[in-house]
C-alpha cells in the first residue's frame, strides 16, 4: 500500500507529473485547436474550457465527499487518469480529443483531492505551508515544460511530444498505484462502500448560499468574483491569442510562460510578504487589483509583441491578489467559520473557471477576432515568417475581452474599497455580539462596561 508513510512529497510529485505532461502540449494544442476549428477558434476554445470548468465546479464537492468515505488514493488515481485521458487522442482524432477534454471536467479535480490528502497528514499550523508548496509545484511544472514541448515539436515533430506527454501521464498513474500510500486507512473498509453521502455534501452551491449572511464576506466574495472571472477567461485563451493574433512563435509562447511563472513565484513569496508587512492586507489587495487593471488594459490595447512582454511583468505582480484575499478571509472570519468561508471563495473561483472562458470566447466571437490562416512555420534561416493579420489593420482594439476584464476588475476595486480592515472588523463584531446579548438600550447603565470589554480583549492587537 505505497512506499513509506503518507507525506506532502507524494502529493507534490503527483501534481508535478500531471501538469508537466499537459505543459508539454501547450504549443501542439494551439495548432490543433486552430486546425480543427479554423473559423471560430476562440469561440470553440471558450466553450470547451467553459464546459470543463462548469463540470469541475459541479462535481468537486461530490468527489470530495466520496473521497472522505472511500479514501484519497482511489480518487487520486481516478482524477489523474481521466484528466490525462485526452492526451493520446490529440494525434488520433482531434474531435474526440476536444470532446474528451470537455467531459473530463467531471473528474478534473485533482487539486481538490490533493488538498484533502495534504489535510489528512498535516497539522493545522503546517497546512498553509504545505498548500503553498503544492501551488508552487504547479507553477514550477509549467515553467520549463512548454519550452521543452515547443523545442521537441520543432525538431522532431508534435507526435513525439504527444508520446512523451502520454508516457509521463502513465508514469504518474503508476506512481499513484505503487508509491502513494492511503491517507485514510482506517476508513477503507468494505462496509464503507454503502455509507450514505448527504446531498448537502455534494451540493456545489451549498457554500455559495451562505455568501449573503455576512456583509463583509459578501463584499469579499463579490471582489473575488469580479476579479477572477476575467482572470479565468484570460488563462483559457491568452496563449492562443499570443500565437494567432500577436504572431508569437511556439518558442516565444513557451518563453513567455516561463518568465511569467518565475516572476509570479517571486511576487507571491518575496513581494507579497514585504507588502503585507509594510502596507497591510487590504492595501495589498487594492494594489494587486490595480496591477490587474493595468495588465488587462495593456493586453486589450497592445498591438506589438513588446507590449505583451511588458504587460506580462505587470501580470506577475497582479498574482498577489488572491493570496492576500485568502489571508484577509482567514483573519476576519471566526475560528469555527474558516472552512465555510474558504469554501465560499473556492466555490466562486470554480464557478468563474466555467463562466470566464465561455465569456471570453463569446466576446472574441462578437468582435470577429478570428484568423483565416495559421502563422507560417519558421523559415530555414531561423526567422519567423508570420502571415498577414487583417485584424490588426481594421481593428482599434486588438483584444476586446481583455478590455472588458479591466472594467470588471475596476468594479472589483471599487467594491474592495468598502472592505474594512480586519482589526476594525474584530472590534465591531465584538461590540455587535455584546449588544445583541444584552438587548439593552445604548444609553443603559450597562453600556460603559460593554464598551470597555472589547477594548480590553483587543489590546494585545
Amino acid at each position: 500500500q505505497g512506499i513509506g508513510s503518507p507525506s506532502v512529497y507524494h502529493a507534490v510529485i503527483v501534481i508535478f507529473l500531471e501538469f508537466f505532461a499537459w505543459g508539454l502540449l501547450t504549443a501542439p494544442t494551439l495548432v490543433v485547436l486552430h486546425e480543427t476549428f479554423p473559423k471560430h477558434t476562440f469561440l470553440m476554445n471558450g466553450l470547451i474550457q467553459g464546459v470543463k470548468g462548469l463540470l469541475s465546479f459541479l462535481s468537486a464537492p461530490l468527489i470530495g465527499a466520496l473521497s472522505d468515505v472511500w479514501g484519497r488514493k482511489s480518487f487520486l488515481l481516478l482524477t489523474v487518469f481521466f484528466t490525462c485521458a485526452p492526451i493520446p487522442l490529440m494525434k488520433i482524432s482531434p474531435w474526440w480529443y476536444f470532446a474528451v477534454i470537455s467531459v473530463s471536467g467531471v473528474f478534473a479535480v485533482t487539486f481538490s483531492v490533493v488538498f484533502a490528502y495534504v489535510a489528512d497528514i498535516t497539522q493545522e499550523h503546517e497546512r498553509s505551508m504545505a498548500y503553498g508548496l503544492v501551488s508552487a509545484t504547479f507553477a514550477a511544472s509549467l515553467v520549463i515544460s512548454p519550452a521543452i514541448g515547443a523545442y521537441l515539436g520543432r525538431v522532431y515533430g508534435d507526435s513525439l511530444v504527444v508520446v512523451l506527454a502520454t508516457a509521463i501521464a502513465l508514469l504518474d498513474i503508476c506512481f499513484i498505484l505503487v508509491a502513494v500510500p492511503e491517507s485514510l486507512p482506517e476508513k477503507m473498509r468494505p462496509a464503507s462502500w454503502g455509507a450514505p453521502i448527504s446531498w448537502e455534501q455534494a451540493d456545489p452551491f451549498a457554500s455559495l448560499k451562505k455568501v449573503g449572511q455576512d456583509s463583509i464576506v459578501l463584499l469579499i466574495c463579490i471582489t473575488v468574483f469580479l476579479s477572477y472571472l476575467p482572470e479565468a477567461g484570460q488563462y483559457s485563451s491568452f496563449f492562443l491569442y499570443l500565437r494567432q493574433i500577436m504572431g508569437f512563435s511556439s518558442e516565444s509562447v513557451a518563453a513567455f510562460i516561463a518568465v511569467l511563472g518565475i516572476l509570479s513565484i517571486i511576487a507571491q513569496t518575496v513581494v507579497l510578504s514585504l507588502l503585507m508587512r509594510s502596507i497591510g492586507n487590504k492595501n495589498t489587495i487594492l494594489l494587486g487589483l490595480g496591477f490587474q487593471i493595468l495588465q488587462l488594459a495593456w493586453y486589450g490595447f497592445g498591438s506589438e509583441p513588446w507590449m505583451m512582454w511588458a504587460a506580462g511583468a505587470v501580470a506577475a505582480m497582479s498574482s498577489i491578489t488572491f493570496p492576500a484575499v485568502s489571508a484577509l478571509v482567514s483573519r476576519t472570519a471566526d475560528a469555527d467559520q474558516q472552512g465555510v468561508v474558504q469554501g465560499m471563495i473556492t466555490g466562486i473561483r470554480g464557478l468563474c473557471n466555467g463562466l470566464g472562458p465561455a465569456l471570453y470566447g463569446f466576446i472574441f466571437y462578437i468582435f470577429h477576432v478570428e484568423l483565416s490562416e495559421l502563422p507560417m512555420p519558421e523559415s530555414p534561416s531561423g526567422g519567423s515568417v508570420v502571415a498577414q493579420y487583417p485584424l490588426q489593420q481594421n481593428s482599434i482594439i486588438p483584444g476586446p475581452p481583455f478590455l472588458f476584464g479591466a472594467c470588471s476588475v475596476l468594479l472589483a476595486l471599487l467594491v474592495a474599497l468598502f472592505i474594512p480592515e480586519h482589526t476594525n472588523l474584530n472590534v465591531r463584531s465584538s461590540n455587535w455580539k455584546k449588544h445583541c446579548g444584552s438587548h439593552g438600550h445604548p444609553h443603559s447603565p450597562q453600556a460603559p462596561g460593554e464598551a470597555k470589554e472589547p477594548l480590553l480583549q483587543d489590546t494585545n492587537v
